[in-house]
Parts: C-alpha cells; sequence; structure tokens
C-alpha cells in the first residue's frame, strides 16, 4: 500500500492536490494520502492531520502574527511523518512552510517532491540551493521555471498548467455575453482591478478614468467588472460615483472567467487572472502599483524586466504591461485604443495565445502523478 503526506496551505494548494490524489488513485486505489489538506483535497480522500486554513496566511504582520502556531503546526507535522514515514511528502506551492519540512523529511531518507515553484527565477536566486537540499523533484507549472532549474542541476519536471486543462481551446463569446446579459452589438472591455481592497484602491481609478478615456474616442464600447466580494464591490462604486462618470458599465458578483470570455478586450491588474486571459484568447493590458517602499525595495531584488504572466511564458512583451508611475490612465487607455485600431495584430495574439494555451495543456494532474510514481520506481 503507497502511503503519501501531503501539505497545502490554500485554496489553489487544495485544488491542485485534489486534482493529484485522484491521478494517483486511478493507478493506485488503495493509496493513502494524509497531511494537511483543504476540503477539495478531503473529498478526494485525504485524511486532514490539519485543516489547510491553518496555513492560508496572508501578508508580513499576519505571518509574524501567526508565526509560533505555524512552527508548531510544522513541528507536529514532522514528528508525525518521522514516527510514520510515508513513502513519499509532496508540498504543494506554500513554500515558505513547505521546504523547511521538505528538507528535514528527506534528510531521514524520505522522498520529497515540491509542487509549484516559488518565484526563484524573479528573486531571491539564491533559494534555489535550499530546494535543491529540500526536493527530490520539482514540479512546475511553466516551463521557463523548469529551464531556470535545469540549469542549477535540480531534478525538474514541467507538468503544465490546471487551468489550461479545464479551459477550452475555442471560447464561445456570444454565449458568454449572454448568459451575463451583456449587450450583444457592442465593444466590451472587461475591467478586473484585483481581488484586494488594496489592489482596487490603487488601480480602481485608473482603470475607471481610462475606460472614460476610451468611451470619449469609441461611443460604442460597453464596460463590466467582475468584483470577488462585496467589499471590493462596495469600494469600487463608491469610486466609480467619485469620478463622476457615466460609463456605460456593467457590476458582476465574481465571475471573472465569464466576464473575460464575453469581452472583446481585458485591463487587468497583474496576476493569475492574466492567465486567465490569455488562455481565454483575450489581448489584454496589464498593470500594477506597489506601495512605493515595497517598489523602491523589490527593483533591487527582482532580476527579470517584466512582471505579465504572457511575457514571462514567452520572453518577449506580447502584451503592453505598466507598473507604478508608468501605469497611467492615458497609457493604459492608449494601449486599448491601440488594439481597437488594429484588428490584424488582436487576431495574431490570439493565434499565439492558443499556441500557449497547447503549450501549457499537458493533463497537469496526470504528468504530476507520473513523476512522482517514477521516482518512487527509482528509488
Amino acid at each position: 500500500m503507497l502511503r503519501i503526506g501531503v501539505v497545502a496551505g490554500e485554496a489553489s494548494g487544495d485544488q491542485l492536490g485534489a486534482g493529484l490524489i485522484r491521478a494517483i488513485h486511478a493507478r493506485h486505489p488503495d493509496a493513502v494520502f494524509e497531511g494537511v489538506a483543504g476540503p477539495q483535497m478531503a473529498a478526494a480522500g485525504c485524511n486532514v492531520i490539519v485543516p489547510a486554513e491553518r496555513l492560508a496566511v496572508m501578508g508580513l504582520v499576519e505571518v509574524l502574527k501567526h508565526y509560533r502556531e505555524l512552527r508548531a503546526i510544522r513541528a507536529r507535522l514532522a514528528r508525525h511523518f518521522l514516527v510514520n514515514p510515508p513513502d513519499v511528502f509532496i508540498g504543494i506551492d506554500a513554500p515558505d512552510f513547505n521546504l523547511g519540512l521538505e528538507q528535514r523529511l528527506r534528510r531521514s531518507g524520505i522522498r520529497t517532491v515540491h509542487y509549484v515553484s516559488p518565484s526563484v527565477w524573479a528573486w531571491r536566486q539564491s533559494r534555489v540551493k535550499k530546494i535543491a537540499r529540500a526536493a527530490d523533484l520539482m514540479l512546475t507549472l511553466f516551463p521557463f521555471e523548469a529551464e531556470f532549474y535545469r540549469r542549477s542541476d535540480v531534478n525538474v519536471c514541467f507538468v503544465g498548467h490546471p487551468l489550461a486543462d479545464t479551459i477550452p481551446l475555442v471560447i464561445d463569446r456570444a454565449a458568454a455575453r449572454e448568459k451575463l446579459q451583456l449587450p450583444g452589438q457592442k465593444t466590451i472591455i472587461a475591467l478586473l482591478p484585483g481581488s484586494r481592497l488594496s489592489e482596487v484602491n490603487q488601480l480602481a481609478p485608473l482603470f475607471i478614468d481610462a475606460a472614460a478615456r476610451c468611451l470619449e474616442k469609441c461611443p460604442q464600447l460597453h464596460f463590466v467588472a467582475p468584483l470577488i466580494n462585496r467589499a471590493v464591490r462596495e469600494r469600487f462604486e463608491q469610486l466609480l460615483a467619485g469620478a463622476g462618470s457615466n460609463l456605460p458599465i456593467t457590476l458582476c458578483d465574481g465571475r471573472a472567467h465569464e466576464v473575460m470570455a464575453a469581452a472583446d478586450m481585458v485591463l487587468v491588474a497583474s496576476g493569475t487572472a492574466t492567465l486567465e486571459a490569455m488562455l481565454l484568447k483575450r489581448p489584454m493590458v496589464v498593470a500594477y502599483r506597489l506601495a512605493p517602499l515595497t517598489h523602491f525595495l523589490l527593483k533591487r531584488m527582482v532580476r527579470i524586466g517584466r512582471f505579465a504572466l504572457p511575457n514571462l511564458l514567452a520572453g518577449t512583451e506580447l502584451v503592453p504591461e505598466f507598473i507604478q508611475e508608468r501605469a497611467t490612465a492615458a497609457n493604459l487607455a492608449g494601449a486599448l485604443l491601440d488594439y481597437l485600431d488594429n484588428p490584424g495584430q488582436v487576431s495574431e495574439l490570439g493565434k499565439t495565445f492558443e499556441q500557449w494555451h497547447i503549450t501549457l495543456r499537458q493533463g497537469a494532474s496526470d504528468k504530476a502523478a507520473t513523476a512522482i510514481l517514477a521516482l518512487l520506481d527509482n528509488q
């Protein structure tokens, strides 16, 4: 019987873990999983030692506040797995928590896997040495990450991104518009200023201003904004009212995927939403603003010149990206209008996005399961 220890600390990790559990169970129905899991992993058959929400702490102050508790959980898990050694331990994302645990277990002879690379290729590249000590195998979502690890002599496997597996290659824009009751004959621009209030405060005024500038040039536009929760929606509505704008805009509670599918183009905060927009084949303009001190510090640590995921994948500027002082309403509106003026460019961009979709569509859960089982076969 195969015994597998696993730790996933956030909703995204819970989703990855559930897919992986199902893929391994398809080959080893009697495999036993236990560790830190969320509801999706529990439903897939993982025995929960610690619920995943205990690890889902974000932000420096919050992590410091919960440091003792997190350290105690990690020590408890280490003792459990050292006394009851699994055939393999899998840390899913949560690198600050998982890498130390993986390193301790690996020193005792337990095989270890880390699933989802931290951004070592972008900053704090020295962490690759810790990863090499911690993990027998690194599983990455993107091909450029795998290349980085190969150059550092870390055993790595690119497994693709689960979003690429679930999003269809061809998107029905008309059906998405009908579902959201959006005007079928208008050119629709989706506004996604982020999921956190801090992001919305920084970006929503810019996005609203940029939208108004676009509307002056193209009166046939309609805008739509998916807002993740009530607090974010209320704040966006306040900023919209404060701008004194009469934008033709539809506000949605969540449903970002459907909104992007319905849109002709997307104005989006940097993050996972840019990957989703790419997989939905939507031209996008990407923006981000950080607190001045954070930006000052990151400028000295970050080793890459791009931040939008489509541009990181391609190694070139596929889509316009604007950060900090370059993120102005004039720049954002100009980039959106440029798409409207160049339908041939939009068509070529859609073809490029489709090729990247195919590249990332690897059957991530099955490929990850294959790599982990191969690691066990080779011990």
